[in-house]
């Protein structure tokens, strides 16, 4: 079974943890593909065997009163059925998002939010089956499965020219806990560059400094100025390897941005500083603790 696929997985529960009211039934359905990836399904029909889900969620309804969250979900006694309940639940969840709504509100209710129930089911109830799952499957003999509960706190620096920049990027991760990784600072041992941000990509996220470094042009239009080559490929580069999410742009200056990058959110790297709130919420919204208090100091 192929461990990342378990990456997978987690990955869809820190997007579901980290997600908002218009964005929270992507990695809801995704999460329940991925447990109803083929390697999975042997162990999953062993889980459900004999477990009933409507009879379950029939018995829950009667309880509580008119109260909103008062009802409680009836948990059988056995360990085993508790898991394929839940397998069996995400599955429904995740075919149906309006009624993950409706059942966090009935009984993971968090508050008047709707994304609050949500981000409550996902805390409460999956976030717990997900490392008992992982241990269920281990225990079964996939000794060589992992399931990553932490994202790594890597942060490579994609930058060209402007040193200040990257500087300031730098000092600003480690202030809030994280490694940043920039490319020059890694040994060559030989390697191409490509063949060193592949090495040292093994990171949970990107930064990426769009900086006035270089001119272009149409043919036969005016000069504009424009990030390096550099950065624009590994700016590709890492939205493929970690996805949108886990890719943030700063723009630093007046430059062109590229055509395919148009209309995707980046955040302007001020004077004033204000792009540092903007990069942890960044951070936080893929999944990572923050500590707010060094954000603001």
């Amino acid at each position: 079974m192929a461990q990342d696929l378990f990456q997978e997985i987690n990955h869809a529960v820190l997007d579901l943890q980290g997600s908002q009211l218009q964005t929270y039934e992507r990695p809801l359905k995704q999460l329940a593909s991925l447990l109803d990836h083929p390697d999975l399904r042997m162990y999953n029909s062993d889980l459900t065997r004999g477990v009933d889900l409507e009879a379950f969620l029939a018995e829950s309804n009667q309880t509580g009163g008119s109260m909103v969250g008062s009802k409680r979900l009836q948990w059988p006694d056995s360990n085993e059925d508790c898991l394929g309940l839940t397998l069996l639940l995400i599955q429904k969840l995740g075919a149906d998002p309006d009624y993950a709504v409706n059942f966090a509100h009935d009984f993971y209710y968090s508050g008047n939010k709707i994304i609050s129930g949500i981000h409550s089911l996902t805390g409460q109830l999956i976030i717990p089956f997900i490392r008992d799952y992982k241990k269920h499957i281990q225990a079964k003999g996939e000794t060589e499965v992992v399931l990553n509960n932490s994202l790594s706190r890597k942060v490579f620096i994609v930058h060209g020219h402007d040193e200040g920049a990257r500087e300031m990027v730098a000092r600003f991760l480690e202030r809030i806990d994280f490694e940043p990784i920039i490319l020059h600072e890694q040994a060559n041992q030989g390697r191409t560059v490509i063949e060193k941000v592949e090495k040292h990509g093994d990171v949970g996220f990107a930064v990426v400094l769009l900086t006035p470094d270089d001119e272009g042009r149409v043919k036969g239009g005016d000069w504009q100025t424009r990030p390096r080559q550099n950065v624009l490929l590994e700016l590709g580069y890492f939205i493929g390897r970690l996805k949108r999410e886990r890719v943030c742009a700063l723009k630093r200056g007046d430059l062109e941005i590229p055509s395919d990058f148009a209309g995707v959110v980046w955040e302007v790297m001020d004077v004033a500083g204000a792009w540092k709130q903007a990069l942890a919420r960044e951070l936080s919204a893929a999944g990572y603790s923050i500590d707010w208090n060094r954000v603001m100091r």
